[in-house]
Parts: C-alpha cells; structure tokens; sequence
C-alpha cells in the first residue's frame, strides 16, 4: 500500500508542473502517419520499388491557443516530420508563435509555409499533395522551390512574418515577409561558401535569399462566391525572391514569380487550374528534397527515384501550368490531373530549353474521416533533360567555387503507387 501511494505521489509532483503551464491554454496533439509503394520506371534503367513515406506526408506536432479576451487569441504551432518506411524523424515543418482575431485575421512569427502552397492555389487544388503522385518538383507541374516559396512539400520559410486577413464578402488576403538581409542568415546552415550560391533552404531548412537576401517576400489574394448551386474560387499572387550578394557576382537577379488560377466546383464535380510565369528563376531552380523524392534533390540522377521536372534553368525564365479534375463518387474521389514545365533557354549557365509533360490519374478512398487509401500511376515525359555540361559550372567565376545545379537527368517516368494515410 505504502509503494502504491508513493508512487502516485511521485507520478503527482512530474505532473503538477504539466498541469499548471496548461491552464488557461488548450494544447493539442496532431500529426499524420503515412506509408505508400511506390514502383518508379525510369526510361532505359530498372525499375525502382520501395515502401516508405518520400513525399514527407508523415508529421506529428502540437497546435497551441489561447483565449485573451475580446475576441484576440494566442496561438503557437510546434511540428516534426518524419518518415514511416525509412525511421526518419528529423525534418522540422512549422514553428511559429502568433495572434489571431475574427475580425482582423491572423499573424505568425518565425517558420511558416508560403501562401502559394496552402493559400492561393498549390497544395490547395492537388489532392495528391504529399505523395508520390503530387503535382509539384518530381510531378512537374508546380513550382516546388527549395527557398519555400513555392508548393513544395517540405517546404517552409525560416525568420518570417505571415499576415492572414478575415474573409470580407468572399475576399481574402495573405501576405509573407522574410526579412533576409542578415549576414547570418545561411540558406544550408552548413557555414559553406557554397550555401551562399544556393537559393535557399536545401530540403528542409528554407531560408529564403540566403546571406544579404534583403526583403523576400510574397502577396496572395483569392475570391470565393457561391451562386446557382456551384462555387467559384479565383486566385492570384506575387512572389519575390532577392538575389544575394555572392549571387549577383555570378549574373543571378532577383527571381520574380507571378501565379494566376482558379477552381469550379458543382455537385460532385471539381475543375481547377493553375498558371506560374518565372522570371530570374532562384528558389525555382530547384526542388526540395520531398517535392523531388530523393534525400538530395541536388543528386537526382544518382539518388534513384529523384526527379526536380519543375525547375527552371538558374536565373532563366519559364512558366508552368496545371489543370486538374474531380469527380467524388460516395468514399471514393476519382483524380485526373496533368501540366507542363518549360525552362527557356539561358541563364546564367546558357543552358538549352527543356520541357516536361505529366498527366496523373488515381483515386482516393476514405475509410473513415481519419484514415483513406489511395492509389493512380503518373507519367513524365521530359524533353531536353541536359543535366551534365551545360549545368556543372555554375560559381566557377566567384572565388573558384565549383558548382553542380540540380539534376534532371533520366529522362521519362512512370510511377505506379498505392498507399494508406492515417490523421489524428
């Protein structure tokens, strides 16, 4: 007996402390778990099979709020990434602190996703984000920058300010800020003079600008009206991304990214589409590594499965866009999906044009409103990939750095998928 009430006095005094710190705030515990086969044919090599989670969909995190009074709310959002098939739990996702109102909206402080992955368009109009079938980086048919400015999965933007108004008669705004211009501010956090080079946030830092980067930031604006039985969603954004001092020395600008599009939904049916128009490409040279599906989408040729077939030329120009539609069938949305890349000619390495084509169609079952399967087969077709002579010299005229771009070798793919989710 004497044990027993030992022992709850024990489990007492290490909860007492838990217990205080959560008065007056509601801490919830959230996160996905998410596995899928994936058999990846390349054209001319073997085919690739494995089990595990390369798009990063697995996550686990605490959503913090607050009630101050008069409408005015404290919120915090901790998360982790992992992945299910390979025991990887390292990847950090959000981390901010803010404060939030019915009346004015939302702002966040610290490492927060970009509007044009969860706000206007992006991930927003793929329901095939966070898989191997996903429409961004390896799909082609999305920006997935590795600066966090675009859709990528994985990506995120470091030391920034994100503004979310209320909805004002179907009107709605967001806009994110990163104030970059420190010297400190190391794109890789590796302290190389090559993550100076880099665009920003390899894989899962996002940094966007790197060193000297000054202001980067990013506007969204999107309209929802209901009529006739049908709903319309208009978007459309801004996106800006400076090059930093070691970049300028090599000819790279400031990228410029401007996106356009809009979703149709009537009954069961859903038609929605989007355009980017890339200038000066920086973030959208590049891929992070889940939008890639490969630990190092800088080694996509050598990493198996990896492909970046949404990324520009470094500093070239080039647009991308997307078309989707849905049809949901009981438990059941049917998906067929499928765009274009193309990298014009040039930049800063005088690289050729290159192309990439993808269509996509699969389906998504819900199980229940936690746990869906899903399944469908996606083909790329790339034209051009020149990922060798005329992309291996970039930063050889700054301080004798040699420089290997992001790869777009092995040509066409076709990926054959079947996975489960689970959220909590």
């Amino acid at each position: 007996m004497k044990k027993k009430l030992i022992a709850l006095a024990a489990a007492g005094a290490l909860a007492a402390p838990v217990v205080a710190s959560a008065q007056g705030t509601n801490v919830t515990i959230f996160g996905r778990v998410q596995a899928e086969y994936s058999l990846v044919d390349f054209a001319s090599q073997p085919s690739q099979g494995s089990l595990q989670d390369n798009s990063r969909s697995s996550r686990w995190g605490l959503h913090i709020t607050e009630d101050l009074g008069n409408g005015l709310r404290a919120n915090a959002r901790l998360e982790m990434g992992l992945n299910a098939g390979s025991g990887s739990a390292t990847t950090p996702r959000e981390q901010w602190v803010g404060l939030s109102s019915n009346q004015w909206g939302d702002i966040k402080f610290g490492r927060v996703q970009s509007p044009f992955k969860d706000f206007a368009g992006g991930m927003t109009i793929d329901p095939f984000a966070y898989t191997t079938l996903q429409a961004n980086g390896a799909g082609g048919t999305m920006s997935a920058g590795a600066n966090g400015m675009g859709s990528g999965a994985n990506g995120f933007v470091n030391s920034a300010l994100r503004y979310d108004s209320a909805s004002i008669e179907g009107f709605s705004f967001s806009g994110l800020l990163m104030p970059g211009d420190a010297n400190t501010l190391d794109p890789l956090q590796t302290g190389s003079v090559l993550a100076s080079f880099q665009p920003g946030g390899l894989g899962s830092q996002g940094n966007t600008g790197g060193r000297n980067g000054e202001f980067d930031g990013q506007a969204a604006a999107k309209y929802h009206v209901d009529f006739a039985g049908m709903g319309l969603d208009i978007f459309g954004g801004y996106s800006r991304d400076n090059a930093n001092n070691l970049q300028r020395t090599i000819g790279l600008k400031t990228e410029e990214i401007w996106r356009v599009g809009g979703a149709w939904t009537w009954e069961n049916f859903k038609l929605s589409g989007q355009y980017e128009n890339i200038n000066n490409a920086l973030g959208s040279a590049t891929c992070t590594t889940a939008a890639a599906l490969v630990a190092n989408p800088l080694d996509a040729a050598g990493s198996g499965t990896g492909q970046c077939n949404s990324a520009m030329n470094w500093g070239g120009d080039g647009n991308i866009w997307f078309a989707g539609a849905q049809y949901k069938w009981g438990n059941t949305t049917l998906v067929a999906q499928g765009g274009m890349t193309k990298a014009h000619a040039g930049g800063v390495n005088g690289s050729a044009a290159r192309k990439a084509d993808s269509f996509t169609v699969g389906a998504i079952h819900n199980l229940s409103k936690r746990t869906s399967v899903f399944g469908g087969y996606q083909h790329v077709y790339v034209s051009n990939a020149n990922n060798t002579a005329d992309d291996n010299n970039l930063g050889s005229a700054a301080n004798g750095v040699s420089y290997a771009a992001p790869s777009y070798a092995t040509g066409s793919r076709a990926t054959y998928t079947v996975g489960i989710r689970h959220n909590f």
